[in-house]
């Protein structure tokens, strides 16, 4: 009945290494925790007297139409979850009409990602894939990877920018979790001109603004950044030709203690100044969670951890109930703000109190979460 439930459920059914994997975050894990509380300590002030019999969750973002503002964030390792991996999450994704951002670090190509969305939605129209890319050093290898992209069908390039290191995943260190299991790998970063040997995914510490400008010059492809959490970063985005944002702090696993996605989309906003679409990533666990960020400004919202937990729990039916929870939650959120659709929701719908602490549970409350802290 919850996205809480997924969790749980995944939880019985994972490797607790695995597990640990997917809900960890870099150092204390801080910033994980603050993505969900930010949440919580917004509250929504509804409109009356303004009721439709039909509301709408339609959205264009960066050229991508979708039936949903709820959009797949790229996740790696989903064979790690589901033995079909990210052939049933592609499937169920297109079911709902939603924009599915598939990972560099895939454990399927995405040529067969493409192939199984392909016709898998309900009205039969091709669902919208977006290609995540880690620009990596070797310049000839990132192009070709952009021309998979392409060449499969995927209409935005979503490039993470927040990576020039690896965030410190201690609960992985401690489970010496370092590579993948047997039979497992990225699809992407085999090397056909190496006899098929697998690279590994480089950080790049020189990454510049001047990698952007080489990467738009070698495609046509609306080109999203995400990781951008600083205004002035906002805005030079803009200034070099990027697309739109994903506002996201990598769900917590790259630096610890950076704020909550949510608490920083106003400024965000107001950098861009309507230019590009930004779409917020993080923390989102609600259908009200979703209302927030759209009345706040973004264009659309992105969950990761979930669809994991999802897959974990049901494979692509897991993957279609947690779409299909969600927008009824949007729906019915929408319906008590007295909203006629995603387009009518506005900043005076919500309350933002002081970002301080968040509350102290009540007295015998049971606040222990299994297996630890996910965001």
């Amino acid at each position: 009945m919850t996205v809480q439930d997924f969790e749980t459920a995944a939880r019985t059914r994972l490797d607790p290494v695995h597990a640990d994997f997917i809900a960890g975050g870099a150092g204390d894990e801080i910033t994980v925790r603050a993505n969900e509380e930010a949440f919580r300590r917004l509250r929504l002030l509804p409109r009356v007297l303004r009721g439709s019999a039909v509301r709408t969750q339609e959205v264009t973002v960066a050229g991508s139409r979708a039936r949903t503002p709820v959009l797949l964030s790229p996740t790696a390792f989903h064979k790690l979850c589901d033995e079909e991996g990210e052939l049933a999450t592609a499937r169920a994704a297109a079911a709902a009409g939603a924009i599915m951002i598939v990972s560099m670090a895939s454990t399927v190509a995405v040529e067969d990602i493409a192939e199984a969305a392909r016709g898998a939605g309900a009205d039969g129209a091709p669902a919208p894939l977006w290609f995540q890319l880690y620009l990596q050093p070797d310049l000839e290898f990132t192009e070709a990877l952009v021309r998979r992209a392409t060449d499969a069908g995927c209409t935005a390039l979503v490039v993470t920018v927040d990576s020039p290191v690896r965030g410190a995943h201690e609960r992985d260190l401690r489970n010496g979790f370092l590579d993948l299991p047997d039979g497992l790998r990225c699809a992407h970063m085999v090397d056909p001109h190496e006899g098929g040997r697998v690279r590994s995914i480089a950080m790049s510490p020189e990454i510049s603004w001047a990698h952007l400008d080489w990467l738009r010059g070698i495609t046509s492809l609306p080109i999203l950044l995400k990781g951008v959490l600083h205004p002035e970063d906002a805005r030079l985005a803009v200034r070099h030709g990027a697309d739109g944002l994903l506002l996201s702090n990598h769900g917590g696993r790259q630096l610890d203690t950076v704020p909550a996605t949510v608490e920083l989309l106003p400024e965000i906003r107001a950098a861009v100044a309507g230019r590009v679409p930004v779409v917020l990533d993080g923390g989102v666990r609600r259908g009200t969670d979703v209302v927030k960020a759209l009345a706040l400004g973004a264009s659309a919202v992105g969950i990761g951890r979930p669809v994991m937990w999802a897959l974990a729990e049901g494979g692509e039916k897991g993957v279609r109930r947690l779409l299909e929870l969600l927008r009824e939650e949007v729906d019915q959120a929408l319906a008590l703000c007295g909203a006629c659709g995603v387009q009518d929701l506005t900043p005076d719908l919500v309350r933002a109190p002081a970002w301080g602490p968040p509350p102290l549970p009540l007295p015998g409350a049971d606040t222990a979460r299994p297996g630890g802290v996910v965001s």
